[in-house]
């Protein structure tokens, strides 16, 4: 055991050094990013990928139903790629099929909207929307003209890493009707989200999922695991405690939020929905290999 502590102490607390830098440089850059007005953030990311739109927009090389980087405020990697798997899991976990009717909360600039394009049938159905007005923009032009089940919805809601007005999200319900929705899914959401808001959206999810339904969230899950790991790894930390979640920065709360595993299940049955399966992401240590994605799965029933 104890050669074993050593050997983790070793990788990521003295890392080569290539990765040391690679890691330096992250953190650096995120504090940078953090330190902009919620605006001007946008605005850094335009003009950072701003060489690289062009070229691939003059090129051709940009297909109609992939924005340009510059645009794409939320995830990471390739763009069709991640939507791609991200639908894989919809489907063989949590048991999404072609006529059911989807929400999707938080729905950014298309990432999931655009795969589902091609697995939905006429029966089946899309509602999406997002705090962002860009990104609602950016689908209804290039998704929703061509798609006409797939509906996209700005709402005005404060977030302090996207916004710095609007209307609690602790206090906003659906505009949807009850029991509207087979399933719904929150990709990198709730990891943005304070404790308030994350059980108002739980409860509301309850209520716009029909019976038997399934609701497929990411989550930063605080456990034994994670706050070993959070304590070698400074270029993913959570250090601000507060009691029942964590932030890792305090300057912008909304940007990285993980909560209490126990917590997060206490808030889950108090909405009236039931914990079916927690896939861990290798956000925390985990083996790469072994994890679905970078962020931890939890996928819920009504």
């Amino acid at each position: 055991m104890g050669r074993k502590c050593c050997k983790l102490f070793e990788r990521v607390i003295i890392p080569p050094t290539g990765e040391l830098l690679y890691i330096c440089a992250m953190s650096w850059l995120r504090n940078i990013f953090y330190a902009l007005p919620p605006r001007w953030r946008f605005v850094a990311r335009r003009l950072y990928y701003f060489p690289l739109d062009f070229v691939e927009g003059i090129s051709g090389k940009r297909d109609a139903l992939t924005p340009p980087r510059g645009l794409i405020y939320t995830g990471s990697g390739d763009f069709r790629a991640q939507g791609n798997k991200l639908l894989q899991y919809f489907i063989s976990d949590a048991g999404l099929q072609p006529q059911h009717d989807v929400l999707d909360i938080g729905s950014g600039i298309g990432r999931i909207a655009v795969p589902l394009t091609t697995y939905l049938n006429e029966s089946g159905s899309y509602e999406g929307f997002d705090v962002v007005e860009t990104g609602v923009d950016w689908c209804k032009q290039h998704i929703s003209s061509r798609f006409s089940n797939f509906n996209f919805e700005y709402i005005s809601l404060e977030n302090d890493l996207y916004r710095s007005q609007g209307t609690s999200a602790a206090v906003f319900t659906f505009p949807y009707t009850d029991a509207s929705f087979d399933f719904v899914v929150l990709s990198s959401v709730f990891t943005h989200m304070l404790p308030e808001e994350v059980a108002n959206y739980l409860k509301e999810i309850g209520r716009v999922l029909r019976p038997g339904g399934c609701c497929f969230a990411t989550f930063f899950i605080w456990n034994e695991q994670s706050a070993q790991v959070d304590q070698l790894n400074p270029a993913f930390a959570f250090p601000y405690d507060h009691k029942h979640y964590r932030l890792m920065d305090e300057r912008v709360t909304s940007a990285n939020v993980a909560y209490a595993e126990d917590y997060l299940h206490s808030l889950i049955a108090d909405a009236n929905l039931q914990l079916h399966q927690t896939f861990y992401g290798y956000w925390s240590g985990r083996e790469k290999a072994q994890c679905k994605d970078f962020q931890d799965i939890l996928l819920l029933k009504k």
